[in-house]
């Protein structure tokens, strides 16, 4: 699994993802700083990332593009430093590693999280 961070996150979190044997790129160091949310989605599910994020955009776009990728997970607590919520990120990203690589945002709070498998569909 290879996760693409958005700029909403520090650049902190690819060494602390690489510590746990995660491969990690910053958006900072593959694209413009200024790129549009529908752009880094698109270098993602191009170059066959998964997107963390703290942005809820993505899955917004995500949804509306209809597809299996990228995968997003949501980071969704105040405390986004990867020395607050490493440990509980790599460990919901190795209990869900077949899930994420087939397609899902994942959705993880400082207390618990969730997985809906991708494409995602209207509430019925």
């Amino acid at each position: 699994m290879k996760l693409l961070i958005d700029m909403n996150l520090s650049p902190r979190w690819v060494e602390a993802l690489a510590d746990a044997g995660i491969e990690a790129r910053h958006w900072s160091n593959v694209g413009d700083g200024a790129a549009s949310d529908r752009e880094v989605f698109q270098w993602a599910r191009r170059h066959r990332f998964v997107l963390l994020t703290h942005d809820l955009d993505f899955s917004r776009i995500l949804a509306l593009a209809g597809g299996r990728s990228p995968s997003v997970v949501l980071l969704r607590t105040h405390r986004l430093l990867p020395s607050d919520s490493a440990a509980t990120l790599v460990q919901v990203l190795r209990r869900h590693a077949a899930e994420i690589e087939t397609g899902a945002v994942v959705v993880v709070g400082p207390d618990r999280y969730r997985v809906r498998l991708l494409p995602l569909k209207p509430p019925a």
